[in-house]
């Protein structure tokens, strides 16, 4: 039986008030919702900002194949507990079901997420829509792309979801155009509309200027000459002298910069672009090109290299008065022109003037290159005659005025070499030590560590040597490039990353040093190896003050060294030099040497692959192994053939690697020839008398290469440095 309601106008009123409190409440609902999500997304932020100081499992993965990985992602991606690490396994196992075309699973995964990883969210909106798409949606798809410009209308990424509208309203791709004509993807929409309308000198002139850094844009360039040429403006003929001086068309370059703004950089290009790629007997037009920034820029650094390149190109009076001007005008170049100006007085035979020269040299320059490559010619000299001490004499200040010569460490350990032959011991390990921790970059801080004792292998042990190697774990972070880059760069989402940087240098075509070094980094994830080691290699180059302090700045780091010196190809080297019973750090330095790593690589002589076997070699070698059906440009083929061959250049020398790595370039026959003519008791001696210039520095750089390899990646040896430069 049911109670009868007791005190019903009581529970009438109360309803009522109720209802005036919820009604009073709702104007306020939005506010209190609005300020929950905001204390809610710091919490997430601080959250992320914490874990980013943090080791991470899922950048480990980010060079795992997908179905390796993916496990491991879902067991991360599972956590009940916002994290970052939770985020990018999640975002990872998106990307990675959207490439297999799982849209379903993927947008699962994408839920929410833009709010859990901030720093991704407008890529976790692309990705949505992309989930969208494959699962044919496609109207949700346009709106999730949508949101994603309106949200976020200045990134970068909404340039990719413009290109994805565009693909229903061509509305969208004049605005991407309009907005974003530095991003790959718009300059694919302009490449298709110049297709179906190539007159469109506008759409021309964005290429040109915005995909500067393509080959394929020089015909654009092009065209843009033939058949625009009386419409472009002088900044227009900037941009197409630009891309085609950063693509190599000098010559061209130099015709384009004629029609640019009168700037000294681009006068300079005139005379050197004519110069590198003449067309005909045109040394009296470069002549006075150069002359010509004499003229209008007198005091610029153009000016300075105009000289240079007179001088040069000049019979010697001449080159001789325009080294006067330089040294008069231009104090940081006088060395070197005081240097160049005793050669061309010694050509004419007057010797007596070239030696006041070289002493003035000597007094007023000593910390100059010019000087130190003097002295360094005097005491070589020295040495080949016997006469240990004036070579120490010669050699010694080198190491101490001049320490950032290219010399310097080649000084270095022959002062500590002809110190122990006179008997200075102590001045020799003083000198060894010098080397070791001023420039332990050099093949001559191997060779120096080697006189310390230190246990770093010698040539006649390394064969049989197998070091330890510990490789980085996951990515460094890049010196340059927005937030997103870098994460995508470090999750190892390498097609997004590219495209990301490649928009965001937008019309530049030239970079600072650590812009260049990210963009190295770039090609090295895409297996362009002899570009990437290049590109690190020449930021050294770069002489204004600026970029060389970015520049040492950088070199400090572990980053910058394992992309000088990376590890492509390291399972099949490994698996080779494992049968072959071959150090694998000697056969990753002679590769790197050899190939910069490029499995099609050939040479001028037709050597090809990553060990640059030659036809014949790999046919003999083939026979002997009994290996058919092989391919001198299948990396698994060439490191095979290439080690049994190096194996065999030991076999021949009784394991001195000095002389099986000589051979391997030289052929055994030249070598055996050395070794009768030079004896390798002294094995540095013995290099140095090396006749062919070539192998010589082949020697060299194969030693310094795995020197590097050890000190890099070899725990121990790191922290033998690391106790000598305390």
């Amino acid at each position: 039986m049911l109670k009868p309601i007791k005190n019903k106008s009581s529970l009438i009123v109360g309803s009522g008030l109720l209802g005036l409190v919820l009604i009073g409440t709702i104007p306020f609902a939005p506010k209190a919702i609005e300020l929950i999500g905001q204390r809610q997304q710091a919490r997430i932020e601080q959250t992320l900002q914490e874990d980013r100081g943090k080791p991470s499992v899922v950048l480990t993965l980010a060079e795992i194949p997908p179905e390796q990985r993916q496990q491991k992602l879902q067991e991360i991606a599972s956590s009940d507990t916002i994290s970052l690490e939770r985020s990018r396994a999640r975002y990872l196992l998106a990307a990675d079901l959207l490439k297999k075309y799982e849209g379903g699973p993927a947008l699962r995964q994408l839920e929410g997420l833009e709010n859990e990883y901030p720093d991704l969210a407008p890529l976790v909106l692309l990705k949505r829509g992309r989930g969208y798409e494959l699962t044919n949606e496609k109207t949700k798809a346009q709106k999730t792309w949508q949101e994603l410009v309106e949200n976020y209308p200045d990134s970068l990424i909404a340039a990719q979801a413009l290109y994805k509208l565009n693909q229903y309203d061509s509305q969208y791709g004049e605005q991407a155009i309009s907005k974003f004509p530095q991003h790959p993807n718009t300059q694919e929409i302009i490449r298709k509309r110049l297709q179906d309308n190539p007159q469109q000198p506008e759409l021309l002139l964005l290429l040109a200027r915005y995909d500067a850094n393509n080959r394929e844009t020089n015909g654009i360039r092009d065209r843009l000459v033939k058949e625009y040429s009386s419409k472009l403006t002088p900044e227009d003929w900037q941009a197409i002298a630009d891309g085609y001086w950063a693509t190599k068309e000098y010559h061209q370059a130099a015709l384009a910069y004629q029609k640019a703004p009168r700037q000294p950089q681009n006068l300079y290009r005139i005379a050197r672009g004519q110069q590198i790629q003449p067309k005909g007997n045109n040394k009296s037009i470069v002549q006075a090109a150069y002359q010509k920034i004499l003229v209008e820029f007198p005091q610029t650094p153009e000016a300075a290299l105009a000289l240079q390149r007179l001088a040069k190109i000049s019979q010697p009076e001449t080159a001789i008065s325009y080294l006067d001007q330089l040294i008069k005008k231009f104090p940081d170049e006088a060395a070197n022109a005081l240097a160049q100006k005793a050669k061309l007085l010694n050509q004419l035979g007057r010797q007596g003037e070239a030696a006041k020269i070289r002493q003035t040299l000597l007094s007023k320059y000593p910390t100059s290159d010019a000087t130190a490559k003097y002295r360094w010619s005097i005491a070589k000299t020295a040495a080949e005659r016997g006469d240990a001490l004036k070579a120490w004499t010669w050699a010694q200040p080198i190491t101490t005025n001049n320490p950032d010569s290219s010399l310097a460490p080649k000084a270095a350990f022959w002062v500590g070499k002809w110190a122990q032959k006179l008997g200075r011991l102590d001045d020799a390990d003083a000198a060894f030590k010098h080397a070791v921790t001023r420039h332990p970059q050099s093949y001559y801080a191997w060779r120096s560590a080697v006189q310390l004792g230190w246990n770093v292998g010698n040539f006649n042990n390394i064969r049989q040597t197998l070091p330890q190697v510990v490789k980085p774990t996951t990515r460094s972070l890049p010196p340059a490039g927005s937030d997103i880059f870098k994460e995508l760069y470090r999750l190892g989402e390498d097609g997004e990353a590219i495209t990301l940087f490649q928009a965001e240098m937008g019309d530049r075509t030239e970079f600072d040093v650590n812009e260049s070094f990210t963009d190295a980094l770039l090609k090295l994830i895409q297996g362009k190896n002899l570009q990437g080691i290049n590109q690190v290699w020449y930021l050294q180059k770069k002489d204004d003050p600026e970029s060389q302090e970015q520049w040492k700045k950088l070199r400090e780091t572990p980053e910058y060294w394992h992309a000088l010196f990376p590890f492509p190809f390291y399972e099949t080297i490994t698996k080779w030099t494992q049968q072959r019973q071959l150090n694998p750090l000697l056969v990753t330095s002679l590769m790197r040497q050899e190939s910069r790593f490029e499995p099609e690589i050939a040479s001028p002589v037709g050597a090809k692959g990553l060990m640059q076997v030659m036809p014949a070699t790999g046919e003999w070698v083939a026979n002997k192994i009994q290996l058919k059906n092989y391919s001198l440009s299948n990396p698994n083929d060439n490191v095979n053939l290439g080690t049994w061959y190096l194996n065999y250049t030991h076999d021949t020398y009784s394991n001195n690697s000095l002389l099986a790595v000589a051979s391997y370039n030289a052929g055994p026959g030249n070598v055996s020839k050395w070794v009768k003519r030079y004896q390798t008791s002294d094995p540095d001696v013995f290099v140095e008398k090396i006749p062919f210039r070539e192998t010589k520095g082949y020697v060299e750089s194969v030693f310094g290469n795995y020197w590097n390899y050890l000190r890099i990646y070899n725990p121990e040896i790191g922290k033998l440095l690391e106790k000598a430069t305390q």
